[in-house]
Protein backbone atom coordinates (compact mmCIF):
# COMPACT_ATOMS: atom_id res chain seq x y z
CA UNK A 1 0.00 0.00 0.00
CA UNK A 2 1.93 3.30 -0.90
CA UNK A 3 -0.19 5.34 1.63
CA UNK A 4 1.17 3.87 5.17
CA UNK A 5 -0.14 5.10 8.56
CA UNK A 6 2.31 8.01 9.36
CA UNK A 7 3.53 9.11 12.78
CA UNK A 8 4.92 12.07 14.33
CA UNK A 9 7.55 11.11 13.39
CA UNK A 10 7.54 9.70 9.91
CA UNK A 11 5.41 12.43 8.16
CA UNK A 12 6.31 15.59 6.57
CA UNK A 13 7.07 18.36 9.25
CA UNK A 14 4.26 20.23 8.13
CA UNK A 15 1.80 17.75 9.25
CA UNK A 16 3.01 16.96 12.71
CA UNK A 17 1.31 19.43 14.73
CA UNK A 18 -2.27 18.22 13.51
CA UNK A 19 -1.49 14.72 13.72
CA UNK A 20 -0.66 14.97 17.28
CA UNK A 21 -3.28 17.29 17.52
CA UNK A 22 -6.11 14.89 16.52
CA UNK A 23 -4.50 11.92 18.29
CA UNK A 24 -5.10 14.51 21.98
CA UNK A 25 -8.57 15.23 20.58
CA UNK A 26 -9.56 11.95 19.79
CA UNK A 27 -7.28 9.44 22.62
CA UNK A 28 -6.30 7.39 19.41
CA UNK A 29 -4.75 8.25 15.85
CA UNK A 30 -6.93 7.47 13.22
CA UNK A 31 -5.95 5.66 10.40
CA UNK A 32 -7.41 8.16 8.37
CA UNK A 33 -6.09 10.66 9.65
CA UNK A 34 -2.33 9.11 9.57
CA UNK A 35 -2.54 8.02 5.91
CA UNK A 36 -4.16 12.21 4.78
CA UNK A 37 -0.91 13.22 6.49
CA UNK A 38 1.03 12.30 3.77
CA UNK A 39 -0.15 15.81 2.09
CA UNK A 40 0.06 18.58 4.93
CA UNK A 41 -1.96 20.44 2.86
CA UNK A 42 -5.03 18.44 2.44
CA UNK A 43 -4.69 17.28 6.19
CA UNK A 44 -4.58 20.71 7.09
CA UNK A 45 -7.50 21.68 4.66
CA UNK A 46 -9.70 18.95 5.79
CA UNK A 47 -9.35 19.41 9.57
CA UNK A 48 -10.14 23.36 8.85
CA UNK A 49 -13.51 22.87 6.54
CA UNK A 50 -14.59 20.10 8.44
CA UNK A 51 -14.16 22.46 11.95
CA UNK A 52 -15.80 24.92 9.97
CA UNK A 53 -18.71 22.84 9.23
CA UNK A 54 -18.99 21.46 12.75
CA UNK A 55 -19.59 25.61 13.80
CA UNK A 56 -22.23 26.34 11.17
CA UNK A 57 -26.05 26.74 11.82
CA UNK A 58 -26.94 23.48 10.59
CA UNK A 59 -27.93 21.37 13.69
CA UNK A 60 -25.83 18.43 14.41
CA UNK A 61 -28.48 15.61 13.40
CA UNK A 62 -28.62 17.43 9.93
CA UNK A 63 -24.98 17.64 9.39
CA UNK A 64 -24.72 13.66 10.42
CA UNK A 65 -27.22 13.24 7.68
CA UNK A 66 -25.37 15.00 5.11
CA UNK A 67 -22.29 13.40 6.16
CA UNK A 68 -23.57 10.09 6.12
CA UNK A 69 -25.46 10.64 2.89
CA UNK A 70 -22.12 11.64 1.35
CA UNK A 71 -20.23 8.46 3.01
CA UNK A 72 -22.96 6.27 1.97
CA UNK A 73 -22.67 7.81 -1.47
CA UNK A 74 -18.92 7.45 -2.21
CA UNK A 75 -18.83 4.03 -0.47
CA UNK A 76 -16.32 5.46 2.52
CA UNK A 77 -16.85 2.81 5.20
CA UNK A 78 -14.24 4.65 7.48
CA UNK A 79 -16.69 7.37 7.52
CA UNK A 80 -20.41 5.56 8.02
CA UNK A 81 -18.40 4.22 11.19
CA UNK A 82 -17.40 7.32 12.33
CA UNK A 83 -20.25 8.82 11.85
CA UNK A 84 -22.54 5.81 13.01
CA UNK A 85 -20.69 6.50 16.46
CA UNK A 86 -20.74 10.27 16.02
CA UNK A 87 -25.19 9.45 15.83
CA UNK A 88 -25.07 7.09 18.57
CA UNK A 89 -22.92 9.64 20.98
CA UNK A 90 -26.15 12.17 19.81
CA UNK A 91 -28.55 9.77 20.57
CA UNK A 92 -30.06 9.50 17.38
CA UNK A 93 -32.73 7.19 16.35
CA UNK A 94 -31.51 4.17 15.89
CA UNK A 95 -34.15 3.96 12.92
CA UNK A 96 -32.20 6.82 11.68
CA UNK A 97 -28.78 5.77 11.86
CA UNK A 98 -30.50 2.21 10.02
CA UNK A 99 -31.80 4.08 7.58
CA UNK A 100 -28.73 6.64 6.56
CA UNK A 101 -26.54 3.29 7.11
CA UNK A 102 -28.36 1.28 4.44
CA UNK A 103 -27.66 4.20 1.65
CA UNK A 104 -30.64 3.55 -0.37
CA UNK A 105 -33.15 6.63 -1.04
CA UNK A 106 -35.55 5.17 1.07
CA UNK A 107 -37.13 7.86 3.18
CA UNK A 108 -35.90 8.87 6.71
CA UNK A 109 -38.10 8.76 9.66
CA UNK A 110 -37.72 12.37 10.31
CA UNK A 111 -39.11 14.03 6.98
CA UNK A 112 -37.05 17.14 8.31
CA UNK A 113 -34.06 15.14 8.32
CA UNK A 114 -35.27 13.64 5.01
CA UNK A 115 -35.43 16.96 3.31
CA UNK A 116 -31.72 17.70 4.34
CA UNK A 117 -30.98 13.96 2.78
CA UNK A 118 -32.79 15.13 -0.88
CA UNK A 119 -31.48 18.48 -0.72
CA UNK A 120 -27.92 17.00 -0.54
CA UNK A 121 -28.91 14.72 -3.32
CA UNK A 122 -30.44 17.39 -5.51
CA UNK A 123 -27.31 19.50 -5.10
CA UNK A 124 -24.94 16.79 -6.15
CA UNK A 125 -26.96 15.75 -8.83
CA UNK A 126 -27.48 19.07 -10.46
CA UNK A 127 -24.12 20.39 -9.29
CA UNK A 128 -25.33 23.00 -7.45
CA UNK A 129 -27.71 24.09 -10.19
CA UNK A 130 -30.94 22.68 -8.03
CA UNK A 131 -34.33 23.88 -8.99
CA UNK A 132 -36.48 26.02 -7.27
CA UNK A 133 -38.61 23.42 -6.31
CA UNK A 134 -35.86 21.53 -4.57
CA UNK A 135 -34.57 24.53 -2.59
CA UNK A 136 -38.63 25.39 -1.66
CA UNK A 137 -38.91 21.90 -0.70
CA UNK A 138 -35.86 22.51 1.84
CA UNK A 139 -36.72 25.49 3.40
CA UNK A 140 -39.98 24.29 3.67
CA UNK A 141 -38.24 22.54 6.88
CA UNK A 142 -37.17 25.68 8.27
CA UNK A 143 -33.88 25.56 6.42
CA UNK A 144 -32.82 28.86 5.51
CA UNK A 145 -30.37 30.23 2.48
CA UNK A 146 -27.56 29.66 4.46
CA UNK A 147 -28.21 26.52 5.24
CA UNK A 148 -28.59 25.65 1.76
CA UNK A 149 -25.31 27.13 1.38
CA UNK A 150 -23.73 25.32 4.44
CA UNK A 151 -24.68 22.49 2.89
CA UNK A 152 -22.74 22.85 -0.07
CA UNK A 153 -20.02 23.75 2.35
CA UNK A 154 -20.69 20.17 3.98
CA UNK A 155 -20.60 18.45 0.63
CA UNK A 156 -17.12 19.87 -0.18
CA UNK A 157 -15.67 18.81 3.18
CA UNK A 158 -17.07 15.11 3.08
CA UNK A 159 -16.19 14.87 -0.76
CA UNK A 160 -12.82 15.70 0.28
CA UNK A 161 -12.97 13.26 3.05
CA UNK A 162 -14.52 10.16 1.47
CA UNK A 163 -12.66 10.31 -1.06
CA UNK A 164 -9.59 10.53 0.36
CA UNK A 165 -10.73 7.53 2.33
CA UNK A 166 -10.44 5.31 -0.40
CA UNK A 167 -7.99 6.61 -2.48
CA UNK A 168 -5.57 5.78 0.76
CA UNK A 169 -7.11 2.44 1.45
CA UNK A 170 -8.03 3.72 4.93
CA UNK A 171 -9.06 0.83 7.34
CA UNK A 172 -11.74 1.07 9.89
CA UNK A 173 -9.97 1.78 13.55
CA UNK A 174 -10.30 -0.91 16.51
CA UNK A 175 -12.14 2.20 18.25
CA UNK A 176 -14.62 1.92 15.61
CA UNK A 177 -15.04 -1.31 14.66
CA UNK A 178 -18.53 -1.88 16.52
CA UNK A 179 -19.68 0.97 14.47
CA UNK A 180 -18.92 -0.72 11.08
CA UNK A 181 -20.40 -3.38 9.27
Amino acid sequence: MPFPDLTPETAPPASRRALEAVTERLGYRPAAVARLAASPHTLDGFLKISAIFESCTLDPLSREVLIMTMATRNDCHVCVAMHTAKLTSLDADPALVAALRDGTEAPLPDERLQSVRRFTLAVLASAGAVDDADLRDFLAYGYTEQNALEVVLGIGAYTLSTLANRLTGAPVDEQLASFAG
